[in-house]
């Protein structure tokens, strides 16, 4: 492991609703250092998604801190952190958010278009990202002529065609088969291992929690200390 990437401390969110607040997250200290990849497990409503979203910087803390290489995320304009998140951060959803009418090629170059490279080396990015999913041969596709399992593979070569210093993965397997699940799940195991690539996924499924190298639990907004897990949904709801 090598130094910190993400430092947070005392962070909380609460959401607010008419004239009802609802806490979401609450005190949260978590470091994520360099080549981690870091697993947040819990019950529905537990925060994990609403965690993933503030390090990605797509939501704000209501309070706390939040530094990802030592910047100051939580506090920097709209405009930046629009930039920030191109720059730093590539994700993954659970329904591949792919743009039907862009083939393989173009879905995946969309992140390139906001930067400064020229034609020829966004294609050598996108090829190079597209072959490291197994999906090189397919660039001509669009994603209703791919799987689910391939097109989430495209949605993870879009993610990472930026070289992002964090990659986030929100319930990455939720939609697929248990075939393309185990393919998606070593890709980012492959990404970690081989690219040191530092990872921050959310799931349910202790089978993929298993690919991760660490594994934190967050329970009614609470981080859970290390080793511990949370209730399951059923004890929860009891």
């Amino acid at each position: 492991m090598g130094k910190p990437v993400v430092e947070i401390q005392g962070l909380s969110k609460i959401f607010k609703r008419d004239s009802f607040e609802i806490p979401a997250l609450e005190n949260i200290n978590l470091v994520i250092e360099e080549g981690e990849f870091l697993c947040l497990m819990g019950p529905s409503g537990s925060g994990k998604t609403t965690l993933l979203n503030i390090i990605a910087g797509i939501d704000r803390p209501t309070s706390g801190e939040l530094r990802v290489l030592n910047e100051d995320v939580a506090r920097v304009s709209e405009d930046r952190l629009a930039a920030w998140r191109n720059s730093h951060v590539g994700f993954v959803f659970q329904t591949f958010n792919l743009i039907p009418v862009l083939n393989a090629f173009e879905n995946v170059e969309l992140p390139l278009l906001l930067t400064k490279l020229s034609a020829e080396e966004r294609r050598k990015h996108v090829l190079a990202a597209l072959n490291l999913v197994g999906l090189g041969e397919r660039i001509h596709h669009y994603p209703r002529q791919l799987s689910g399992g391939q097109e989430q593979r495209v949605a993870i070569a879009r993610a990472i065609v930026t070289d992002p210093t964090l990659l986030m993965a929100d319930e990455p397997t939720g939609d697929l088969d248990a075939q393309s699940a185990e393919e998606v799940l070593d890709i980012l195991s492959r990404l970690n291992r081989d690219y040191k690539k530092t990872i921050v996924m959310v799931t349910h499924d202790p089978h993929a929690a298993s690919h991760a190298t660490i594994t934190r639990h967050l329970e009614k907004g609470r981080l859970l200390p290390l080793g511990v897990e949370a209730m399951n949904e059923q004890q929860v709801q009891a």
